[in-house]
């Protein structure tokens, strides 16, 4: 991974420009916070449209949640957590052990308004809102996809392979059907499957499955951090500029430039005094100055929103993944267990199960009973992987950025429009990613957007 840290530390606009090497004619610049993702797709947007884009982050591009997701786009996720349907399954599903939702006793203190602001999402008007909107998103999401990448020539990096959501229970046949035509009522694409056609779908699978719902027109990634790194590669191969280092504040402000005002926006930072892709400072905490920025910080950005006046009910929802080397071949799909409610994909660097909804928040550790269940899940689908799994098994846990509505923040600051928001797609940063940095850029640019953005005001709470 190549690493431009050609900007230094500055107090001057003009000598900011100077310093990014930027032509004459080029005089917009954006500071974008959080390199994941959808930070990287928001970079390349902004690039497209002329900016001089300078991507902050404390960690190397593409280490956080974007690294450890199942890379699967899963557009048919147009229902938001919070429903009475779910509220009715939450207490079962919280005490089962082996069950995906998790909550530790000693953090329900901290999130009980989180909570509160939860249940009151699960009224079906405000489901019925989140929906709609989830459902315009994901529909654009793929499109959006194809867009970027094919501008930088990378259109590969997507497998349009299919999704498969199976059931282990052949008592659960109704649920399935229903889940089909649920789907099929939203002009979703997909089947009922059972028997032979089953096993020809996915033969590993086929012993220990009873039928499932067939997605034919769903894609993955190769690599969720695979990609990232080219992302990355074309954003700096464009004259983009990396700072490895925490943002701590942003402050907009506005300057007189030649006896005009003109909006700005500084950002003090603190550098890992570790990191070398960070410039060396003196003394005291080093500042940028941008024409704006956007925040695409996900689970991170909580004190930098409080700190804008902005009250924004962010949670770190913590998600785990195991992932075996070498045994991507045992699939040739994504699976989705209905029952078990967890993800397997087949992705460049192995077999990926993924799943857990944990509301732990950012400080504590990973809890290795949650690894323990993936390891139980995965081998009660793929019983031949026991070994494996046992002896030659990767462990990760990260952080969704979550909202109670399910909805992400993709907005401007209602009093200083040069701040922008990008973060909270929850469980769908990497399906939505590239359609929420055309929606931002579109707000940014006052151009016309795909959908109405009124879903995701960062002012709706």
């Amino acid at each position: 991974m190549t690493i431009n840290t050609s900007l230094s530390p500055t107090d001057s606009a003009s000598s900011q420009h100077e310093a990014l090497g930027s032509n004459p004619t080029t005089e917009k610049t954006l500071a974008i916070i959080g390199a994941g993702v959808v930070g990287l797709c928001c970079a390349l947007q902004a690039q497209a449209r002329g900016y001089q884009v300078t991507l902050f982050d404390r960690d190397l591009p593409g280490k956080g949640a974007s690294f450890g997701n199942a890379g699967y786009l899963a557009t048919e996720l147009i229902d938001p957590l919070s429903t009475v349907d779910t509220l009715k399954q939450a207490p079962r599903l919280w005490l089962n052990p082996k069950g995906p939702v998790c909550l530790p006793w000693n953090h329900l203190l901290k999130v009980l308004p989180w909570l509160g602001r939860f249940i009151k999402a699960a009224h079906p008007d405000n489901a019925r809102h989140s929906r709609e909107a989830l459902t315009q998103l994901n529909r654009e999401s793929v499109p959006a996809w194809q867009r970027l990448l094919s501008k930088v020539n990378a259109q590969d990096e997507i497998v349009h392979a299919g999704y498969l959501l199976v059931w282990e229970s052949a008592q659960k046949k109704p649920a399935a059907q229903q889940h089909m035509r649920y789907m099929q009522a939203a002009d979703i694409p997909c089947e009922y499957v059972e028997g032979d056609a089953l096993a020809k779908l996915e033969p590993e699978l086929a012993q220990q499955l009873s039928h499932g719902v067939y997605f034919p027109q769903a894609s993955r990634v190769k690599d969720p951090y695979q990609l990232c790194e080219k992302l990355f590669q074309v954003f700096t191969d464009q004259g983009g500029n990396f700072i490895q280092a925490e943002v701590k504040r942003l402050l907009p402000e506005v300057m007189l430039e030649s006896g005009v005002e003109k909006q700005q926006v500084r950002i003090q930072t603190v550098c890992d005094q570790a990191s070398t892709n960070c410039p060396l400072h003196n003394e005291g905490a080093p500042e940028y100055r941008f024409d704006k920025a956007l925040l695409c910080t996900g689970a991170w950005g909580k004190k930098l929103l409080a700190d804008l006046n902005l009250k924004v009910p962010l949670e770190a929802e913590r998600g785990y993944h195991i992932t075996l080397p070498n045994q991507q071949h045992k699939l040739k799909h994504a699976i989705g267990s209905a029952e078990r409610r967890f993800v397997l994909t087949p992705l460049a660097s192995g077999l990926r199960a993924v799943g857990m909804t944990e509301l732990g928040g950012l400080k504590r550790g990973p809890i290795q009973r949650r690894f323990n269940v993936l390891k139980h899940h995965t081998q009660q689908l793929l019983p031949a992987l026991k070994t494996t799994i046992e002896k030659d098994c990767e462990q990760w846990m990260g952080h969704r950025p979550t909202l109670p509505d399910s909805l992400p923040v993709i907005d401007q600051h209602p009093e200083h429009s040069q701040l922008l928001f990008a973060f909270g797609n929850q469980h769908l940063g990497l399906t939505q990613a590239a359609a929420t940095a055309e929606l931002i850029l579109a707000i940014s640019e006052q151009e016309s957007p795909f959908m109405p953005t009124h879903y995701f005001s960062v002012s709706r709470f």
